[in-house]
């Protein structure tokens, strides 16, 4: 039997089913999702199903990640709510490939841990699935394995297993509408451009989850915890010398009140200019490689090739001797003199994010 898989969250506790009333079959896993996005979300998704088939003992199979064709299959139904036409064709999408990949495979049955899902209409699926069944002469097996309490057993055993629980289904439509309904920063659409990975960021959550697997092999015991913090994303920000624009570097958790201000230098101590305005500290490159011991060139280099988050927020506790500050920090290439004028668009959010114990 080949079983579609969409996530580990709703297959793991599927296959254990499937295991359990199909002892004799040969279950093969077959991870096609082009809908999910970005892609490093479905990097971190396939990690965990590898992770879950793993210990189950199940095969599994990667598709392809063709997200362009996904896209113009949906093309026209970028509105539609959840469990809406969009989803339908994004089933008969999913399906469809699978069911070839198990005639390709010369397997009797397929199915799909979509079924176990409470967002998603197992009616349409069943539709989609016999429809398919008859096209390519197999079967589609269809299960209702969150009836009878499944759904509950299903989110203890993803909690035994410490799997990933993604918080949107998976494509960037529905996580567009429900950002947008929960009034949250769409912050898995944000990635550094000096490949700096922040605080709860899809890549930081691709490293604890290899550190979950590591301990995993090496038959440590661990424990994913949650804690609350506060999370910093900035959006966008210019710094002009003069009417000039120069290179700059801002540092992590770096605020305006009113998201621009100008002002002179009037004050230096240590490397460390002051502003006249709006709390802002300024540092050139020389100072910002001394204080992290760094070998930076200029700044532009800093930008593209960043120091880790870790040792940025090092350097901002050296300059304002303060945890909670959320002055702006800024690094440039050397200090003039001259009007500073100075934009910083950023989101400070209240946010929660796993750690390995």
């Amino acid at each position: 039997m080949l079983v579609h898989i969409c996530c580990s969250v709703d297959s793991h506790y599927f296959l254990q089913r499937l295991k359990e009333e199909y002892p004799s079959e040969e279950l093969i896993g077959f991870f096609y999702n082009p809908n999910i996005h970005p892609y490093s979300e479905y990097r971190l998704r396939l990690l965990d199903v590898q992770f879950s088939c793993k210990k189950l003992g199940i095969k599994l199979i990667e598709g392809e990640y063709d997200l362009n064709s996904w896209l113009n299959s949906v093309s026209g139904l970028e509105q539609e709510p959840e469990k809406g036409n969009r989803c339908t064709v994004c089933f008969d999408n999913r399906l469809s490939v699978t069911a070839q990949k198990a005639k390709q495979l010369h397997q009797k049955s397929f199915t799909t841990t979509l079924l176990i899902s409470p967002k998603k209409s197992q009616d349409k699926l069943l539709k989609i699935g016999n429809s398919l069944a008859q096209k390519y002469g197999i079967e589609f097996i269809f299960k209702d394995y969150r009836s009878k309490n499944g759904t509950q057993i299903q989110s203890q055993v993803v909690k035994q297993n410490s799997l990933y629980r993604q918080n949107y289904c998976g494509c960037l439509f529905g996580l567009t509408m429900q950002r947008e309904e929960q009034e949250r920063l769409m912050d898995e659409m944000i990635s550094n451009i000096g490949k700096q990975i922040q605080p709860n960021s899809i890549e930081s959550k691709i490293k604890l989850y290899n550190q979950r697997n590591l301990l995993q092999e090496e038959n440590k015991s661990y424990k994913i915890i949650k804690q609350r913090f506060l999370n910093y994303r900035l959006l966008r920000a210019i710094v002009k010398i003069d009417k000039k624009t120069v290179p700059s570097y801002i540092l992590s958790y770096s605020t305006l009140k009113s998201g621009k201000t100008q002002g002179r230098i009037e004050y230096e101590k240590d490397g460390i200019c002051y502003l006249n305005r709006d709390e802002v500290k300024i540092i050139d490159i020389s100072s910002f490689n001394k204080l992290t011991n760094s070998k930076y060139k200029n700044t532009k280099e800093l930008i593209f090739d960043t120091v880790k988050f870790e040792d940025e927020l090092t350097l901002r506790s050296k300059i304002t001797n303060n945890p909670y500050d959320l002055s702006a920090v800024i690094v440039v290439d050397k200090i003039v003199e001259g009007k500073f004028e100075i934009v910083i668009e950023s989101k400070t959010y209240e946010d929660i994010e796993e750690k390995i114990i």
